[in-house]
């Protein structure tokens, strides 16, 4: 089944061809982008019962063998993120298809929005699936390219300079992840992670703690962690709804993902720990805060997607199985709900005409079902029982009882903090919202069904995930105790003699 691989890769790279071939056509490109992303989603949910029944899957591209090939690698983690990713682009997709569909042409995606939006989908798969550094890099360069593209989509000032600032701050962040790729390459003579594994246990420890620390700076940066988040809120509340949705509940997500590789696979010493430990209360408190004080939905839910970010890091810093499974299950969680209230934002916009507070209000007489939605998903983020967002903060919480250092229980008081925060915030937006008298009078708009029901069934997806809590939290301790071994990863990657055909000192013993 290795030949399921390059799928979620290759398949929208095609699609997205194809439709900048058709861009004339948006009915077209809308089907051609649908049908890739459903493909995809197939190959994702085949993969996660591939590699939880048989194992870690591994490709040599070109049938080169590792660590001289490009080797792309789905384990339990990296099956579980295609999946999740592969759901909420195609639920995104929906919503703003109908977006098009409901305003007519003049405000209808642009003919460039689905080639763009099929790029970013290959580049988040190829983070997901790349069993290499430079190519994870690559697929963060995809990603970037993708993104400027569809954060200025439409050309206002506002976007444009959005846009900027996202740009800069990732390519700040893209120089420190070459610069250390680079550096590691020097030190160890290989960018495959199974091979960095075995090799950087190798490297003087004061190298290895400097390669660790560029490595975790560069990710933090892409995951929004503290004191490297201050771009987001400004960043994202610009962008169109879906871009936004997609972007918050996805993107930030890619760069956790690539922190859990690098602590868990490279650098299992743990010797920074405490300061993520550290980073990870600092971003709970300092991204809560910071939405309590907004009277923005937009820029709320901004600053909830940086404090919650701080739980994922949390589970990770306590590097233990149950911080990491509960880690991996938070995220999947966030993804879901964060994708889901920011399209019902973009929906709030769409029939209140604005998203400040200050000026919305009387939805929930004109727009029941939204404010039930909107609830329900502002319910699951706060954590309240039995919903997902309870489930996964519970893990993280008795994680860090297990941990039992001061560090580990302050990080507990945080989350409780944050939690209660959360739920004052998101309360506070659904009261003004939906349930204080407007100002003035709301706009003559409606929400089309076809855009609310995408953002309905995430935030459905959102309750599933609580409703199948057991089996999900046993799929990722098994995810956790991979990570943790490593020698799943390792073994099947590193398979000497047993696949390729291309030749390799490494991989041949020396005889190559």
């Amino acid at each position: 089944m290795t030949w399921l691989l390059p799928l979620p890769v290759v398949v929208p790279l095609v699609a997205a061809g194809l439709a900048l071939a058709v861009s004339r056509r948006s009915r077209a490109q809308g089907i051609i982008s649908i049908s890739a992303l459903a493909i995809v989603l197939g190959v994702a949910v085949a993969l996660i019962f591939v590699t939880h029944t048989a194992g870690p899957q591994v490709m040599g591209v070109g049938d080169w063998q590792v660590p001289v090939g490009i080797g792309l690698v789905a384990d339990r983690l990296s099956a579980l993120m295609l999946v999740v990713s592969a759901l909420v682009l195609l639920g995104v997709l929906a919503y703003s298809l109908a977006q098009g569909l409901a305003d007519g042409n003049e405000s209808a995606p642009v003919a460039i929005y689905h080639p763009t939006y099929l790029v970013l989908a290959a580049g988040v798969s190829m983070a997901f699936l790349s069993g290499d550094l430079f190519n994870l890099y690559v697929g963060f360069e995809i990603l970037l390219a993708a993104s400027f593209v569809l954060l200025t989509l439409g050309g206002t000032g506002e976007r444009i300079r959005a846009g900027s600032i996202y740009v800069v701050v990732s390519l700040l962040s893209s120089i420190l992840f070459l610069i250390s790729i680079a550096l590691i390459y020097a030190a160890t003579g290989t960018l495959n992670m199974a091979h960095l594994a075995e090799r950087l246990a190798e490297v003087d420890s004061g190298v290895r703690l400097l390669l660790q620390i560029m490595l975790l700076l560069g990710f933090a940066i892409k995951a929004a962690v503290f004191p490297l988040s201050a771009w987001l809120p400004d960043s994202y509340p610009t962008a169109p709804a879906p871009v936004t949705a997609v972007f918050a509940g996805l993107l930030t997500k890619v760069g956790v993902y690539a922190i859990i590789r690098a602590q868990t696979l490279l650098f299992p010493d743990s010797r920074l720990d405490t300061v993520l430990l550290v980073a990870a209360i600092a971003t709970m408190l300092v991204g809560i805060i910071g939405a309590v004080a907004q009277e923005d939905i937009k820029r709320l839910l901004s600053f909830t997607l940086v404090s919650h970010i701080g739980y994922m890091i949390f589970g990770i810093a306590l590097s233990s199985e149950t911080g990491l499974s509960a880690a991996i299950f938070y995220i999947v969680h966030h993804i879901t709900v964060q994708t889901a209230l920011f399209l019902i934002a973009g929906l709030v916009e769409r029939r209140g005409g604005t998203t400040s507070l200050e000026q919305l209000g009387s939805l929930a007489k004109v727009a029941p079902a939204l404010g039930a939605v909107f609830f329900l998903s502002a319910m699951n983020l706060a954590g309240i029982p039995p919903m997902s967002g309870f489930l996964g903060k519970v893990g993280l919480l008795q994680a860090g009882f297990q941990d039992g250092s001061a560090l580990a229980l302050v990080g507990v008081g945080a989350g409780l903090l944050t939690s209660l925060l959360t739920l004052y915030a998101v309360v506070k937006a659904w009261n003004k919202a939906f349930w204080q008298e407007a100002p003035e009078p709301l706009p003559d708009a409606r929400v089309p069904r076809t855009m609310f029901g995408p953002a309905a069934v995430i935030a459905s997806v959102g309750v599933l995930i609580a409703v199948i809590g057991g089996p999900l939290y046993d799929y990722t301790d098994a995810a956790a105790r991979d990570l943790t071994a490593r020698t799943p990863y390792v073994d099947a990657v590193l398979v000497h003699g047993d696949r390729g055909s291309g030749q390799s000192s490494d991989s041949s013993g020396g005889d190559g």
